[in-house]
Order: C-alpha cells, then sequence, then structure tokens
C-alpha cells in the first residue's frame, strides 16, 4: 500500500512513530509543508497515486 504523510507544521513526536511503525509494511512518502521549496502539481500528483493520505 502507498501512503502519503503530510505534515503541515513540520516534523512532530506523534507523526513520526505513526511513520515508522507504517514503513514496516508500505511504501510511504512524506511530504512536509513547512518547507519553502514544494510544488504543489507534485503534491496533487501524488495524493492521486496513494492508497492512503494523511494530514497532519
Amino acid at each position: 500500500m502507498k501512503i502519503l504523510h503530510i505534515l503541515n507544521d513540520g516534523p512532530d513526536k506523534l507523526p513520526e512513530s505513526i511513520i515508522s511503525v507504517h514503513e514496516r509494511d508500505n511504501e510511504v512518502k512524506i511530504i512536509d509543508l513547512s518547507k519553502k521549496d514544494i510544488s504543489y502539481d507534485s503534491i496533487v500528483d501524488d495524493i492521486f497515486t496513494s492508497d492512503k493520505v494523511i494530514s497532519w
């Protein structure tokens, strides 16, 4: 399963622990929206190609 995690405020303890569990059995991608150089076109593509999207 492809899981996309979108971090709105940057990394945090709770999302990091859940992401590490998801990484055991899934393909995981993380997008940190607190970074400056973000391609919103690629974010939309990632959302549509993922099986599950989790926003933090």
